[in-house]
């Protein structure tokens, strides 16, 4: 995770100014938003935009169908992140990484649901 920033700081320059490292062979889905972010080491997914006048090819449209399937599950668990409503109003203390721990505590607690949901579910299968 990045240091925390202001809500209005644009991702695109946030990401400019950490200077990101991935490992060689990483696979980067990113969004319109971060156009032109290609970090060394890693294959960048990014959606094709339909150009002006014209359509995207068969072949295209299927990549952003796949890229979309896989931000609409990176959104859901984004909104499962933020149930915990300290991650989403003003936080005001000033202690150093306290912002941090916080969110990597409602990472947590998501990842938690979740494997317990998955667990729930595959106990309700093998009973059915």
């Amino acid at each position: 995770m990045s240091d925390t920033h202001e809500g209005k700081k644009h991702d695109k320059k946030i990401v400019d100014e950490e200077g990101y490292k991935f490992p060689s062979g990483s696979q980067l889905c990113q969004d319109t938003g971060f156009q032109g972010f290609n970090p060394e080491g890693a294959e960048v997914h990014q959606p094709k935009k339909k150009p002006r006048g014209g359509e995207l090819t068969g072949e295209e449209s299927a990549k952003n169908t796949l890229i979309s399937n896989v931000r609409v599950r990176v959104k859901h668990h984004i909104s499962g992140i933020k149930r915990c409503k300290i991650v989403v109003h003003k936080f005001r203390n000033h202690l150093d990484h306290y912002a941090d721990e916080i969110m990597e505590t409602a990472c947590g607690l998501h990842n938690f649901r979740v494997c317990n949901r998955q667990k729930k579910e595959n106990n309700c299968l093998k009973s059915a």
